[in-house]
């Protein structure tokens, strides 16, 4: 005799629990819903949409409403349409921005016309889209000073010394905006350079690529019969990671005894950048540096367990600073075999964010200061070297290897304490 059960039904979710589930992927839905579920979740997202959007208008509302905001506006207004003769509503614009600013007395805050701020993003972002030349104004031309190795325009044929006199047919002499038009425009399109080379003038038609900027430079020497592995990073742009990793490998497979990483006349960069180039060196658990603003202090912690242990130097100057002062303090604070070398560093304790403007210009603000990973603050301090040793004057005349006396005075600390 066969005992039937008695079948279980399952119980039909409610259809808040239905869309909850549909949305977060909770479970695979074979039934549909209803016409009239459909014209309820309508109404739902209508209403939700509704909600956010006066919550949005509110918020923008309060900015506008603000009297300070209001008193700008009408004056720019009052400016633009009853002035009695013709005006420059870019310039207007422009110089307001620039008030603004500089009203914040800050020297790490400023407006940054259109070729400071091509300028500052080519840093920033160690490439630039461009034919890969230097120029430099004088005496009514731009001359070139530096073509980039492998660059297009190297492959064209512009050489060192030539006088830019057009571009696209374009006069530049005393024309800042047309010469900015050869770092301008898409990855692939063509620009027309007239150079001027011993009284002749050539035409050059060249195709505008991506130019990287070689940030990180390094070499190999011998010392003493020490393999020494030397690393100058010049800024830390996005790109400066991935050539300072290049150069870790290269290092490694050299099988060097001593590092030496050279940040003077370092200006900073990119703070996720310098966190990259430290976690080579840290564990996880090593706090590199904090971020402090007027809500919270965060800890910035190594993003992996440390690879490399080599004895390292750091050489420092007073040009040394904001991310450079970050990574010579947090070896100086948490590597063992550490040394550092030289001047006392610059100073900038404070992190800043950039926005781009719509007409091609910029502004720098202050939106943070940096704390060491013991939490101390150098902003006016800087970072004290613990050996200290001004470069002498036949260096910044001449400066090679080997009269650069702070280095030499690194090694031999480096010699010395291994």
């Amino acid at each position: 005799m066969k005992l039937k059960r008695k079948k279980k039904h399952k119980k039909k979710d409610s259809l808040f629990t239905r869309i909850k589930k549909r949305i977060f992927h909770e479970e695979e839905l074979n039934e549909s819903f209803s016409m009239f579920e459909v014209i309820i979740i309508i109404i739902i997202s209508i209403l939700f949409g509704i909600v956010i959007g006066y919550i949005i208008t509110c918020s923008k509302l309060s900015i506008y409403n603000d009297k300070n905001i209001s008193e700008i506006v009408n004056v720019y207004d009052k400016l633009t349409t009853n002035y009695y003769d013709s005006i420059d509503r870019n310039k207007v614009s422009d110089a307001a921005i620039k008030g603004m600013v500089e009203s914040l007395e800050d020297p790490y805050s400023n407006y940054m016309d259109n070729s400071t701020a091509n300028e500052f993003n080519k840093t920033v972002e160690g490439s630039f889209t461009g034919v890969g030349i230097t120029v430099m104004y004088e005496d009514g031309y731009y001359r070139i000073i530096e073509v980039f190795k492998g660059s297009p325009a190297e492959k064209a044929g512009i050489k060192i010394d030539d006088l830019l006199v057009k571009v696209d047919d374009i006069d530049v002499k005393d024309n800042e905006s047309a010469f900015h038009s050869i770092v301008k425009g898409k990855v692939g399109t063509k620009v027309k350079l007239t150079v001027k080379r011993n009284d002749k003038e050539i035409d050059f038609t060249i195709k505008r690529s991506v130019i990287e900027l070689e940030m990180v430079h390094n070499t190999i020497f011998e010392y003493e019969g020490k393999q020494v592995g030397y690393v100058h990073i010049e800024a830390f742009s996005n790109n400066s990671y991935k050539q300072f990793e290049k150069a870790m490998n290269r290092f490694t497979r050299k099988k060097i005894d001593y590092l030496v990483i050279d940040v003077r006349d370092n200006p900073g960069g990119s703070l996720e950048r310098t966190r990259e180039i430290l976690s080579k060196f840290f564990t996880k658990k090593t706090v590199l540096f904090e971020i402090q603003n007027k809500k919270m202090t965060k800890k910035v912690k190594s993003l992996n367990n440390s690879i490399i242990d080599y004895p390292v130097a750091v050489l420092i100057n007073a040009g040394s600073a904001s991310a450079s002062e970050i990574l010579a303090s947090c070896f100086q604070e948490n590597y063992d075999n550490a040394i550092i070398v030289g001047e006392k560093s610059y100073g900038k304790g404070t992190i800043q964010k950039s926005q781009s403007l719509s007409n091609g210009t910029s502004i720098k603000y202050t939106t943070d200061k940096w704390l060491t990973s013991k939490g101390k603050f150098l902003g006016g301090k800087g970072v004290k070297p613990d050996i200290e040793v001004l470069a002498s004057e036949e260096y910044y005349n001449s400066p090679n290897y080997s009269n650069d006396n702070q280095l030499q005075e690194a090694l031999k600390a480096l010699k010395e304490s291994n």
